[in-house]
């Protein structure tokens, strides 16, 4: 079977793993205790405790094995056009297993992706003179300067978005905010998967790179946040939102650091950046606030019997 054809299948297999993954850890989440991100000790107590919990974690923890037989097989870029994919099965099972209700707009939103989808499996070539190439591997320099501030720039929007749901008279949220700090962290972590797929099997050499260590710290900061945000928003949007900020700076940002060319026919060039972008359309297009139903107008006032209504006075 052609690499081309392995590579499509290891992203589809990691799509239905990390959709499942999520929507077990949400509904195992929605009976646990309140948890939060300044108790981390205290939120992982919890979570440890639910065995659907356990088998979402397990889930997503194969997920990432599967990614890295992806990116040892396809391009950066044609990869997040799959992984994207993965979206229109997440929003089906929250629809089913949670109860979760999604609107026309994301409904619209699903058939765009399946589009995004076709355009850039069709932009994918295993042979010819125009044959995708793989990165292997980048410099060390180049990753660190690349992710240290993406990391801090997903902490920090985390945080923001932390104080300003304490608001009291703040719309509900319907989670944007925390997917796109969460997503900058798997966008990162995304990078790093790939590092270790162009350096394995050397043992010693991958633990001389940066990649383990950026794996370590955003796998703790990405389980600590996402946990809080997944119990407090649907994820129905929040997992769309980290999902498509993960795939397009992991595609940007990879693609030029680890040296892999874009295709050269204008045609196959044109389905890979028009399945991006509208893979990009869909996050634009996600209501940034869940509307509450408007509450009834209160009752007019009820006046008082006509008998206890003053008289007015007589003119002389």
């Amino acid at each position: 079977m052609p690499a081309v054809a392995w590579g499509v299948g290891a992203a589809l297999l990691a799509n239905t793993l990390y959709s499942v993954g999520f929507v077990l850890e949400k509904r195992a989440l929605t009976s646990l205790p309140e948890v939060s991100v300044r108790r981390p000790a205290h939120l992982l107590r919890q979570v440890v405790t639910s065995p659907l919990w356990l088998a979402g974690s397990i889930a997503l923890a194969s997920g990432f094995g599967a990614q890295l037989a992806v990116y040892r097989t396809l391009p950066i870029a044609a990869a997040q056009g799959i992984f994207v994919s993965g979206l229109v099965l997440l929003l089906l099972l929250s629809s089913r297993l949670l109860g979760e209700h999604t609107s026309g707009r994301e409904r619209y939103a699903i058939a765009a992706i399946l589009l995004a989808l076709l355009m850039v499996v069709l932009s994918l070539r295993d042979t010819g003179h125009d044959q995708d190439t793989v990165g292997g591997g980048a410099p060390a320099p180049l990753i660190l300067t690349v992710c240290v501030p993406s990391l801090a720039a997903g902490l920090y929007l985390y945080a923001a978005a932390e104080r300003r749901s304490r608001h009291r008279h703040r719309m509900p949220t319907t989670g944007v905010e925390y997917g796109v700090a969460v997503g900058l962290l798997y966008g990162v972590s995304s990078l790093a998967i790939k590092g270790v797929s162009g350096v394995l099997p050397d043992v010693p050499a991958l633990f001389r790179s940066p990649y383990p260590y950026l794996l370590l710290c955003t796998g703790a900061c990405g389980l600590v946040m996402s946990q809080a945000a997944l119990q407090r928003c649907r994820a129905s949007l929040i997992v769309p939102v980290c999902t498509t900020v993960t795939c397009l700076f992991t595609a940007v940002l990879g693609t030029a650091a680890f040296g892999e060319s874009l295709p050269s026919e204008p045609l196959r060039l044109g389905l890979r950046v028009a399945g991006t972008a509208l893979a990009v359309a869909v996050l634009l297009l996600m209501p940034k606030h869940d509307t509450a139903p408007a509450a009834p107008p209160p009752d007019p006032p009820t006046p008082p019997p006509r008998e206890l209504l003053p008289h007015a006075p007589h003119e002389p």
